[in-house]
């Protein structure tokens, strides 16, 4: 992904608002999208352009559609998307700096707070994320979808299996052959317990898919805002457990945390001991996922700062969870 594209197309698509002619762009941050920081006259708001060939143009209709119902039947705070003059949600672009291809862009309202301090998490933090992802669980089971509702899944076809949606683990940075061997054994393990857990109503819809701590916006009133739904789509609802932990599923703390999150959850949802049991899996499927991320998105911060360590990180989660029969990470 070339960022000098990337401004090119956000320059573009913010003409199709009410923006005015000195309004700039700063990027904040370049991983699956570009999203930029759009000033304008003393005013703020955000601008994400999405990545080439990730999403159709009805997929990211089909997210929007989700907020929309969110914000109209939840008390899930979510942000507001701001449409162009003529109305629409999305803009499309397609000139000669995306070479004919159709990209895509969305303007959302700015949203106040910070996310929380990765360096000093703490189990009220777990505790707070598993309370929102249980009323998202709830929202995703109950809300009729609209017709042509449409985003891809998070099975395993598209995380590990034949047509990985982030590319194949194998390939990552530091996995060699007794890398190889250890996380091919954890794999065949994971894929086994996924396929006795099943993928019927109660365990498997609608999930935000990236429900980490780093996409909630916490401002000063302790008002708390989930952001980032570009990865929604159809998966295990306790995946998003996995997606809790993302790049710390190895610290010492993930028993503490995990209690926490859980406790949080059965606040507001039921966990059935059965769901309970599968939550290690769940970690490992992210694990496994992130590194095989890493290895394709070698522009992201993450892979800057943690991919070197990634693959041994991931082999001692997979022995552990080879120890205990997939049943815990400890």
């Amino acid at each position: 992904m070339v960022i000098t594209d990337e401004i090119d197309v956000a320059q573009l698509a913010l003409r199709q608002y009410d923006i005015g002619p000195d309004a700039t762009l700063r990027l904040l941050n370049l991983s699956e999208n570009a999203t930029y920081l759009v000033e304008d006259a003393g005013t703020q708001s955000i601008l994400r352009v999405h990545r080439r060939d990730y999403h159709r143009r009805h997929e990211i209709e089909s997210e929007l559609d989700w907020l929309t119902a969110l914000r109209a039947d939840s008390d899930v705070t979510v942000p507001t998307v701001l449409p162009t003059r003529d109305g629409r949600r999305v803009v499309t672009v397609n000139d000669e700096c995306t070479a004919g291809t159709d990209r895509y862009a969305v303007h959302f309202d700015m949203v106040a707070g910070a996310e929380p301090d990765e360096n000093a998490l703490t189990s009220e933090d777990f505790h707070t994320l598993g309370r929102i992802t249980a009323a998202l669980h709830d929202h995703s089971q109950r809300w009729a979808r609209p017709s042509g509702f449409d985003r891809f899944a998070w099975d395993w076809e598209h995380s590990l299996g034949a047509q990985p949606r982030w590319g194949r683990w194998q390939d990552a940075e530091g996995v060699g052959p007794s890398e190889n061997d250890v996380l091919e054994r954890a794999q065949t393990l994971l894929r086994t317990r996924l396929q006795e857990y099943g993928t019927g109503p109660d365990r498997y819809g609608l999930i935000h898919a990236d429900l980490r701590l780093a996409n909630l916006l916490v401002d000063s009133g302790s008002k708390i805002t989930v952001i980032d739904f570009d990865d929604c789509g159809f998966g295990w609802y306790f995946y998003d457990f996995g997606t809790a932990v993302s790049f710390i599923e190895d610290d010492p703390a993930l028993p503490e945390w995990q209690e926490s999150w859980v406790s949080g959850y059965r606040s507001r949802r039921e966990l059935p001991a059965a769901d309970e049991d599968m939550l290690a899996s769940f970690v490992l499927l992210r694990r496994l996922l992130l590194l095989a991320w890493m290895g394709s998105h070698s522009h992201s911060r993450e892979s800057a700062t943690k991919a070197i360590s990634y693959a041994a990180g991931s082999c001692e989660l997979a022995e552990r969870y080879l120890r205990s029969d997939g049943h815990t990470l400890t």
